[in-house]
């Protein structure tokens, strides 16, 4: 005998409850249960989803080779794919509507089709006309990239068995649903039990499967959070769409670097790579201007130099203003402080505001002496010498700590021109430069401040 079972879930991270709830009490978000029909028999059975069974063996025994990666025509994607796609894995993109997601892997499907074999995408949102629509934008052409439009994943898996394709990819996981599951498309339930098929798929048949992703409205990545732990490697698009550039972020790689990017343009034509950003963010960069400051900062293994500008002026309203773009606010707040008690500058009546030229968010601490010397330079309208680059973390107490990859910064300010660099005297003890560059190491930031301004 089988019945019903009906359950609410939570569709912000899959929590279960008999009953619905306004507010879930494991992720605190409101209004966000749907009803679920669950299908219950009187024996219970686990679903078979295909996954092959082996006996195991031990680690000293299993060979482990280097496997061929395809590529996908594109550097920057191959960068922050580690090197290319891996046969067999499962990568997840996600990003803002209109990003350029499917601009992205139908530029790649187009290289992949004609230089490995048959490419299947399936794009579960708009029709195959539609798709044809932007392949004829993009110029792309090939005669062994096949467009599905299906939403049903037993036909999709149908197809996969008949054409064995080289790669396969999915527009969007949300759109996809297995007919056994009396929920709706999107749900949690549909996402979790459709991005464990396809990746059983995946493995089984040795193929790499693309999975696009919507956000939500706080931009993380739409489902339960166990999807971004089954995947192989999970992928952020980033970028304003207000802005030319995009950045494609690494958040997990199980082949390759995490917190690797690539840096594209968008161009009527499609994306394309951006060979070098440095010099690219550098363009254009006002004179003698005060608040404006060159850093430097590692992003996976790739070092950046970018601009940092910032701009103090005398509040006009009760509470000062602290606004950043491109870094964390607080982490401004916490440097403006740390001004104020170390070195007796006194920002704290003024509106600040601080950007990182391009659109680009940084994270980084390396970047924080030059956000704080961007922030003085205003205050005190003294512009920092143009050929400068700025390193060094901030500590509370006015300290400069020492960075990673010193060397790499160096290096890269070098071949952009630069004529002196300024950071921790900590890192001194192991640097290894031959480059024509003066070295200024500091300790504190008094010295950082007698040294630029």
């Amino acid at each position: 005998m089988a019945r019903e079972k009906r359950k609410f879930v939570c569709q912000e991270c899959g929590y279960i409850t008999p009953k619905t709830l306004g507010r879930c009490p494991s992720c605190r978000s409101w209004q966000s249960f749907a009803e679920e029909i669950e299908t219950l028999t009187t024996q219970s059975k686990h679903r078979d989803i295909g996954q092959m069974s082996r006996e195991p063996e031990p680690i000293s025994q299993v060979t482990a080779s280097d496997v061929e990666r395809h590529l996908t025509g594109m550097s920057e994607f191959d960068r922050v794919l580690g090197g290319g796609i891996v046969p067999g894995s499962v990568v997840l993109i996600g990003g803002d509507p209109g990003i350029g997601k499917s601009t992205l892997l139908l530029q790649a499907s187009d290289a992949l089709s004609r230089n490995y074999g048959d490419v299947l995408y399936v794009s579960g949102e708009e029709s195959v006309s539609q798709t044809k629509l932007r392949a004829t934008r993009l110029g792309v052409e090939s005669d062994t990239l096949y467009v599905l439009c299906e939403n049903n994943l037993e036909q999709i898996e149908k197809y996969i068995e008949a054409r064995e394709p080289k790669v396969v990819i999915v527009d969007s996981i949300q759109t996809v649903y297995l007919s056994s599951i009396p929920s709706a498309p999107g749900s949690v339930t549909q996402i979790r039990e459709c991005a464990g098929h396809l990746l059983i798929c995946a493995k089984n048949r040795n193929i790499p499967v693309f999975l696009v992703g919507h956000v939500t409205k706080e931009g993380a990545l739409a489902g339960p959070r166990v999807l971004e732990h089954m995947v192989d490697t999970v992928l952020y698009f980033e970028g304003e769409q207000h802005h030319i550039y995009r950045i494609l972020r690494a958040i997990k790689n199980r082949f390759g670097s995490t917190n690797e990017i690539g840096i594209f343009e968008m161009q009527s034509t499609g994306l394309a790579d951006v060979m070098n950003p440095s010099e690219l963010f550098l363009s254009n960069r006002e004179e003698e201007v005060s608040g404006s400051v060159v850093v430097s900062s590692i992003e996976g293994t790739r070092p950046l130099l970018m601009e940092v500008q910032a701009l103090v002026v005398p509040t006009h309203y009760g509470n000062p203003r602290n606004t950043a773009a491109g870094v964390d606010r607080h982490r401004i707040a916490l440097l403006i402080a740390v001004l104020n008690k170390r070195v007796g500058i006194n920002v704290g009546d003024s509106d600040v505001f601080v950007n990182i030229t391009g659109g680009l968010r940084i994270d980084e601490p390396g970047i924080d002496l030059g956000v704080m010397m961007a922030i003085s330079s205003s205050h005190r309208d003294l512009p920092v010498d143009r050929k400068t680059v700025v390193i060094g973390e901030v500590g509370l107490g006015g300290e400069i700590r020492p960075v990673t990859h010193v060397e790499r910064r160096i290096r890269e300010a070098a071949k952009l021109g630069f004529k002196r660099v300024i950071f921790p005297e900590y890192n001194r003890k192991s640097l290894e430069i031959d480059e024509n560059i003066e070295l200024v190491g500091v300790s504190d930031v008094y010295d950082s401040i007698g040294a630029l301004l």
